[in-house]
C-alpha cells in the first residue's frame, strides 16, 4: 500500500484536557452569575437614559459616524432587517459555544486560554453594567432610530417595563461584538489555514448587525474591544509546536567539539 498516515499535529497540554463535567458546571455557573448580575441594574432606568444621552454626545464630539448610517442600509427592504434581527438573536451564543466545544476537543490548552479570556471579558462587562447602566440607541429619542426587532422581527426582548428575562439597560460594552471578536481571534491563533483571517468577518458582520438594529452604539463595541485587548494582554495563549509530517522542523544546534580532549591521547 502506498497510502501513508500522517501524524496529527501535537497540541501542548493535549493530555491535560480539563474534566468535562467540571467545565460544564463552571461555564454554566459563570453564565448564571452574569445573568443574575445584569438583573441588579434593571431598575436604574433614569440613569440608563441619562447615560445614553452622554454616550450619544460623546460620539458626536468624537465625530463618529451616526448609527443611522448603518441602519439605513438595512432598511432598504424588509428582508435585510429581518436577517439582521435573526443574526442578532440566534448566532451570538451558539457560535461562542461551538467555538469553545471545538477548542475543548481539538485544542485543549487553547480552550483553557479562551475560556479564561472570555470569563475576564464577561466579568469586566458585568462590572461596567453595574456602574454605567445604558439604554440602547433604539430607546433614545434623540437618535431617531428604528427598533428593527419590534418592527420587522424576530425580537428577543419584551417591553422593558415587564421584561424579567433580560436587562435591556446593559448596552455597554457589547458582548455580542466582544465575544465574536474573541471567537475570530481564537480561531486565527489555533488554525493554520491561509484563509483563517476570514474569521474576522464574524465580528465585522456582528458589528454591522448590533449597530444597524439599534441595539448598540459604536462606543459599546469600542469599549468591548478595549476590554478584550486588556484580557488578551494579561492572559497569553500557549505556545504551539509544529510536528506535522512534511513540515520543516527546528533542528537542534550541532554539538560543539570538546576543546580539552586528552591532549596526549594516542601517543
Amino acid at each position: 500500500m502506498n497510502a501513508r498516515t500522517e501524524p496529527s499535529e501535537a497540541e501542548p497540554g493535549a493530555s491535560a484536557r480539563p474534566p468535562l463535567v467540571r467545565e460544564l458546571l463552571l461555564v454554566v455557573g459563570l453564565f448564571l452569575v452574569y445573568k443574575i448580575g445584569r438583573q441588579l441594574v434593571t431598575g436604574h432606568t433614569t440613569e440608563a437614559y441619562r447615560n445614553a444621552g452622554r454616550v450619544w454626545d460623546w460620539e458626536r464630539t468624537l465625530r463618529l459616524p451616526g448609527e443611522g448610517s448603518v441602519q439605513s442600509l438595512l432598511l432598504h427592504g424588509d428582508t435585510l432587517a429581518h436577517l439582521a434581527n435573526t443574526y442578532y438573536a440566534t448566532v451570538h451564543f451558539p457560535a461562542t459555544v461551538a467555538f469553545l466545544v471545538w477548542l475543548y476537543l481539538k485544542r485543549p490548552a487553547h480552550y483553557v486560554w479562551a475560556r479564561r479570556v472570555l470569563a475576564v471579558l464577561t466579568g469586566a462587562a458585568l462590572v461596567l453594567h453595574l456602574v454605567f447602566p445604558l439604554a440602547p440607541p433604539r430607546m433614545l429619542a434623540a437618535a431617531g432610530l428604528v427598533d428593527t426587532a419590534k418592527v420587522y422581527g424576530p425580537s428577543v426582548y419584551g417591553p422593558p417595563q415587564t421584561d424579567t428575562l433580560s436587562n435591556q439597560f446593559a448596552a455597554m460594552p457589547s458582548l455580542h461584538f466582544g465575544w465574536a471578536l474573541m471567537v475570530a481571534i481564537g480561531l486565527i491563533v489555533t488554525t493554520r489555514s491561509h484563509y483563517r483571517r476570514l474569521w474576522l468577518l464574524h465580528p465585522l458582520v456582528t458589528l454591522v448587525v448590533v449597530v444597524g438594529t439599534a441595539n448598540h452604539y459604536w462606543m459599546d463595541a469600542i469599549v468591548a474591544t478595549a476590554l478584550l485587548g486588556i484580557a488578551l494582554a494579561v492572559i497569553r495563549p500557549p505556545q504551539r509546536t509544529a510536528t506535522t509530517a512534511g513540515r520543516a522542523q527546528e533542528k537542534p544546534a550541532p554539538a560543539q567539539p570538546e576543546k580539552n580532549v586528552l591532549v596526549g591521547a594516542g601517543r
